[in-house]
């Protein structure tokens, strides 16, 4: 019966999908958009040319992101992340605030230019991986071992297989091995890369997918902070999931990470967005006192965070639907309605 329901629910939902495409091709849906108010912000992550979901379900085609730009310009008001916590919102359109986590490469390379194409202001959570030694998120690692790698591993004298969408699961607790590595330190996801690296050397074998996990250099970064359209976010130190660490160890990455972006712009960096949105309220609090006062979660967790003029929920682009169907869950705040 549940999996009835399921198999339902899909088909409901692509023929809905299917509905609004060909009513925004007849014009139908025009007056939802011109009288669409209110404000939302967006999360991107990264932008290539092709095969969008070749190791993760969040990379967005940049054909894409293209057409969603076109749709804001015509439709809404997008706003830079300080004038969202400041309201300076329009009272005649949707407003939206464009940001992008984790600081890849491709942003760099594709993302700015359409931004000044378009005249529109976006933020960039960025890492400071690159200032520890690395140039791959180690949880982007992960996806490519899955991807390339063979169908057994033994890590830490244990064995995971693939399992679904690529992942190692433990043949002894049946967890995922990303979802193991995530309650860990750094420490521990270096270590995986470099015993996991020999079975797939990508970067020698794989040079066509360096837009997939490629992080920014220092001075793309700075390149990127030089538009008048750009500002730059936090995103940690190494992307670790801020909640499972000690909270000490969470402060120093926030801290640390202020001060390497700092450096690089030489521009105050007031804003922090949590890796995988993940928080408590100590590490809020560690946030609020290694200098930021704009906090970026998805939902929030909390009661008190819908009081505390520091955080900020944000809206996560579905990169399986069309530009249509997104600017209707921007609005909406749904993918089910």
């Amino acid at each position: 019966m549940m999996l009835t329901r399921k198999i339902a629910s899909k088909i409901s939902r692509k023929s809905r999908y299917l509905r609004r495409d060909m009513a925004h091709l007849s014009g139908f849906d025009e007056k939802f958009y011109r009288n669409a108010r209110g404000s939302r912000i967006l999360i991107y992550h990264g932008v290539c040319l092709g095969d969008h979901t070749r190791f993760n379900p969040i990379f967005l085609k940049l054909k894409t992101f293209e057409q969603h730009l076109q749709f804001y310009t015509k439709y809404f008001n997008v706003v830079s992340l300080d004038d969202y916590y400041q309201c300076n919102f329009s009272k005649d359109k949707f407003n939206v605030c464009i940001t992008f986590d984790d600081g890849y490469a491709n942003n760099h390379k594709y993302v700015l230019s359409l931004l000044e194409k378009y005249q529109l202001p976006a933020t960039f959570f960025v890492t400071a991986i690159r200032d520890a030694g690395y140039d791959i998120l180690w949880n982007d690692f992960l996806g490519i071992i899955g991807k390339y790698g063979p169908k057994e591993i033994i890590y830490k004298e244990e064995l995971f297989r693939k399992g679904l969408f690529n992942r190692y699961i433990s043949k002894k607790s049946g967890k995922n091995l990303a979802d193991i590595l995530r309650s860990g330190g750094f420490d521990v996801k270096a270590e995986m890369m470099e015993l996991l690296y020999p079975l797939t050397p990508f970067r020698e074998s794989k040079p066509n997918d360096i837009d997939y996990w490629l992080q920014m250099t220092r001075e793309q970064i700075k390149e990127l902070s030089a538009s008048p359209l750009v500002t730059i976010g936090s995103h940690s130190y190494y992307h670790n999931d801020l909640a499972r660490v000690p909270v000490k160890d969470a402060a120093l990455e926030m801290s640390t990470s202020k001060q390497f972006l700092e450096n690089t712009v030489d521009k105050p960096v007031n804003s922090f967005a949590f890796p995988y949105g993940s928080y408590t309220r100590q590490t809020v609090a560690e946030a609020k006192n290694a200098g930021y006062n704009q906090l970026l979660a998805m939902d929030f967790q909390f009661a008190e965070d819908h009081n505390d003029p520091a955080m900020r929920e944000r809206f996560t682009v579905n990169p399986f639907i069309s530009p249509v169907n997104q600017m209707h869950a921007t609005i909406t705040r749904s993918y089910e309605r």
